[in-house]
C-alpha cells in the first residue's frame, strides 16, 4: 500500500505519454523542445516547492500510500513524479486547444470566404 500514490501517478503519467504518442501533441512533435521545457517546468516547480518549504509553507504530511522516501527535507519522492506529470499534462492540453482552436478559425475562414 506503501507505494499506491507513487503508482497511480506513474499509471496517469503513462497515459499522457500514450496521448502523446497517439496525437503527436509534444514529444512526438518535437522531442527537443519539449524536453527543455518539461525540464523547466519541473524545476520551476521544485524551486518553488522548496521555497515553500523554506518559509514553512509547505510540509510533508504523514500518510500510507507514500513511499516515505525524501529528496530533500519536507519534499517526498513522489512531489518530482508529480510535478512532471502536471507539466506534461498542461503542455498536452495546451497543445490540444491550440489545435482545437486553429481548426476552428481555419473553418471560420474558409465559410467566410465562400460566396
Amino acid at each position: 500500500m506503501g507505494a499506491a500514490y507513487l503508482l497511480f501517478l506513474l499509471a496517469s503519467l503513462g497515459c499522457m505519454v500514450l496521448l502523446d504518442q497517439r496525437l503527436r501533441l509534444f514529444f512526438w512533435h518535437d522531442a527537443g523542445r519539449a524536453a527543455a521545457v518539461l525540464v523547466t517546468g519541473v524545476l520551476f516547480f521544485l524551486a518553488w516547492d522548496l521555497a515553500g518549504i523554506g518559509l514553512g509553507i509547505f510540509y510533508r504530511g504523514q500518510t500510507d500510500i507514500m513511499l516515505g522516501i525524501t529528496l530533500a527535507p519536507e519534499l517526498p519522492l513522489e512531489e518530482a513524479v508529480f510535478l512532471t506529470f502536471f507539466c506534461y499534462l498542461v503542455m498536452n492540453l495546451f497543445l490540444l486547444f491550440r489545435r482545437h482552436f486553429a481548426a476552428r478559425l481555419q473553418a471560420a475562414d474558409s465559410a467566410a470566404e465562400r460566396p
